[in-house]
C-alpha cells in the first residue's frame, strides 16, 4: 500500500510539475528574449537561452521612444492604478455596506441593478462613455480612467457586501447600545474586521487597471500621458525595424509590480474570498 501510495504521488507531482511549466513558459521566453538580440528572438525561438546575452535591451527599452522614457510610463501607470484603486475599494467598501446593514426603500431592486451590470460588456458603454466625457472635456486627461472608479465596482461591491454579512449583527447592536450611529458602527467596528475583503479587492483592482490597454489607447492621445501598456504596444513601430529585445525587457520590468504585489499580498487573497468576517 505504501508502495502504491508513493507511485501515485509520484506519478501526481510529475503531472502537476508538466502543466505548471507549461503556464510559466510563455513568461519564461519573454524573459529570456529580453537577453537576446533582436535577430535571434525569432531565429531561437525554441531555446529559453540566449546564444549572447544581451544586457543593453534594458537600457536601451528604457529610453522608449519620442524623446520619453519608460520612467514617465511608469510613473503614469502608477498615478492611474493607485488613485483609481483608491477609489474603487473605498466606495465598494462604503456601497456594500449599504447594501448589508442599512435598510431603504428599493433596497433589492438596486442591488438586481447593480448585479445586472456585470454581466454587461464593456464594449456596450463605450461609445456612450467617450461622448460623455468628451462634452466635459476629459480626453486626453486621467479623468475617465480614475473618477468613475470613485463610484463603486459592482464585483468588490459584492465581495466586500458577503463578507460583511458574516460578521454577526449582535456586534451592531451593541454598538448601537453604546450610543454609535451607522457612521460610527462602520468606521469603528466594519471597516477593521473586512480588511481581508478590501485588501482582495485592491489586489484585483491593481492587476486590472495595470493591465488595462483599451481605456487609455481610447481617452489618451498625448505620448507623455501614456501608462505602460499603451506604451509597449507603441514601442512596436510596423513601419520600422522593431528592436524585439528591447520590447521583451520592458515588457519583463511592467510585470515586476504585479508580481511583487501578488507576493506581498498573497494571502488577503484567500482570506478575503473565504468572506469569513470573525475567527475564534
Amino acid at each position: 500500500m505504501n508502495q502504491n501510495s508513493q507511485i501515485r504521488k509520484t506519478v501526481l507531482y510529475t503531472v502537476i510539475t508538466i502543466l505548471a511549466l507549461a503556464m510559466i513558459y510563455p513568461i519564461l521566453w519573454m524573459v529570456s528574449s529580453s537577453f537576446k538580440n533582436s535577430q535571434d528572438v525569432f531565429t531561437t525561438a525554441y531555446s529559453l537561452l540566449p546564444a549572447s546575452w544581451n544586457l543593453s535591451n534594458y537600457s536601451d527599452g528604457w529610453k522608449g521612444f519620442a524623446g520619453i522614457s519608460f520612467g514617465t510610463f511608469f510613473q503614469n501607470s502608477f498615478i492611474v492604478v493607485i488613485f483609481s484603486t483608491i477609489g474603487s475599494v473605498l466606495s465598494s467598501t462604503v456601497i456594500a455596506y449599504g447594501f448589508a446593514r442599512v435598510r431603504f426603500v428599493g433596497k433589492n431592486f438596486w442591488f438586481v441593478c447593480m448585479m445586472m451590470t456585470l454581466m454587461l460588456p464593456g464594449e456596450i458603454v463605450l461609445i456612450p462613455q467617450y461622448i460623455m466625457f468628451n462634452k466635459f472635456g476629459w480626453i486626453n486627461t486621467y479623468y475617465p480612467l480614475i473618477l468613475p472608479t470613485f463610484f463603486g465596482t459592482p464585483f468588490f461591491v459584492f465581495l466586500i457586501m458577503q463578507f460583511i454579512r458574516s460578521i454577526p449583527k449582535a456586534l451592531d447592536e451593541a454598538a448601537t447600545i453604546d450610543g454609535c450611529n451607522k457612521i460610527t458602527i462602520f468606521g469603528r467596528i466594519i471597516v477593521p474586521l473586512i480588511v481581508p475583503a478590501m485588501m482582495t479587492s485592491a489586489i484585483f483592482s491593481f492587476y486590472w487597471r495595470w493591465e488595462d490597454f483599451i481605456g487609455p489607447l481610447i481617452y489618451l492621445t498625448n505620448p507623455k500621458l501614456y501608462t505602460v501598456s499603451l506604451a509597449i504596444k507603441m514601442f512596436a513601430d510596423p513601419n520600422n525595424v522593431t528592436n524585439w529585445g528591447a520590447l521583451f525587457a520592458m515588457s519583463t520590468l511592467s510585470l515586476l509590480p504585479v508580481f511583487i504585489l501578488f507576493f506581498a499580498f498573497q494571502r488577503y487573497i484567500v482570506e478575503g474570498i473565504s468572506t469569513s468576517g470573525l475567527k475564534g
